[in-house]
């Protein structure tokens, strides 16, 4: 069994060391890593390969390990949702992505900045084109994971539509937002690339 060294190592470095030797054939995996949100999105990657997926602890953190199943049904690989009506174009991606690195929109008055997104975030949510993806990084994370009830309510609503939420779980460490998240899937920095790819068009507020 192969084992990786990750201590040390911020997602998505741990994800995407371990994702190399999968996609290179390896079905016996151990990732030793020392925070929790790798240990979360490294569990979330057996879900997507179809792979068993193991925690234990061990001095210093946990060790994710990977394997084959032992004969019953392997879970379908994870495919990222498109929401209801995303049109798709030939080999440019389907639907429409909208990325929030910061909690307010534009320059200028960070009051009026703030109320501008929680605005875009109601408006999203009402409409009948709701994006495939919403995805949260840096300051954007705090908008889900504070105490603006509008903002979680409108996210809420666009993910019942069908919109994946995807929030950055380095940046909830780093803000102390952790334990806070109100709504939305704590991912990482390969996840959050990965759906802008796959979008036909990326708006960023």
């Amino acid at each position: 069994m192969k084992i990786i060294d990750a201590f040390g190592m911020q997602c998505p470095k741990p994800l995407v060391l371990a994702k190399k030797e999968i996609d290179a054939g390896c079905r016996e995996l151990s990732v030793q890593v020392d925070n929790e949100t790798a240990v979360k999105n490294l569990t979330r990657l057996g879900g997507k390969t179809g792979l068993v997926v193991s925690v234990d602890e061990i001095e210093g953190g946990w060790l994710v390990s990977f394997a084959e199943s032992d004969g019953a049904a392997a879970p379908a690989p994870e495919v990222a949702p498109v929401a209801a009506g995303a049109s798709c174009t030939p080999g440019g991606g389907c639907g429409y992505a909208v990325f929030v690195g910061k909690d307010h929109v534009g320059a200028g008055d960070g009051e009026l900045g703030y109320n501008l997104m929680k605005m875009a975030l109601y408006t999203l949510s009402e409409s009948d084109d709701v994006p495939a993806s919403l995805l949260f990084m840096n300051a954007g994370v705090k908008l889900v994971a504070g105490g603006e009830q509008q903002v979680v309510d409108s996210v809420r609503a666009l993910a019942e539509k069908g919109t994946e939420v995807l929030v950055c779980g380095t940046c909830l460490d780093f803000y102390g937002y952790k334990d806070q998240l109100a709504v939305g899937e704590v991912s990482n920095m390969y996840d959050i690339l990965g759906r802008m790819q796959e979008a036909a068009k990326v708006i960023t507020l």
